[in-house]
């Protein structure tokens, strides 16, 4: 690890690591490759309308959703609930979940996982299983 990095307290918007995703633009503010992190990860998400990071779930971490702008169809397990911004969802370490935008504007999200260095994998597709194939049908 460079010494720019393990002596990182501030991240700038120039010095974040932008990676477009089959489901949206992440913007990487926090992990290992930005800051010396041991227990924090966190990603600014942009997901256009009728994109989605459909069912999924993280074996080893917890992760919460936090809503800034736009409007999010949550699910966590088979619960869902509409979020806007300033709304937030808890995700258990383990737990399968989606995010869909809702709406027709840009939807703009902070995921914060943790544990950052965690054993892989750190996430796993359930879109094409039952009941998470058929379930928003």
């Amino acid at each position: 690890m460079s010494d720019a990095i393990s002596n990182r307290r501030f991240v700038t918007a120039a010095e974040k690591v932008d990676y477009l995703s089959p489901w949206t633009l992440e913007e990487w503010l926090c992990r290992s490759d930005i800051v010396n992190n041991e227990h924090l990860m966190m990603v600014r998400a942009n997901m256009e309308p009728g994109r989605s990071h459909p069912f999924h779930s993280h074996p080893t971490r917890e992760e919460m959703i936090y809503v800034i702008s736009g409007k999010a169809e949550q699910w966590v397990g088979q619960q869902k609930k509409i979020l806007g911004p300033g709304d937030m969802a808890f995700i258990p370490m383990g737990e399968i979940h989606g995010t869909w935008n809702a709406g027709d504007e840009t939807l703009v999200f902070l995921a914060i996982l943790s544990p950052a260095k965690a054993d892989e994998p750190g996430i796993v597709d359930h879109s094409e299983e039952e009941p998470w194939k058929s379930l928003r049908k």
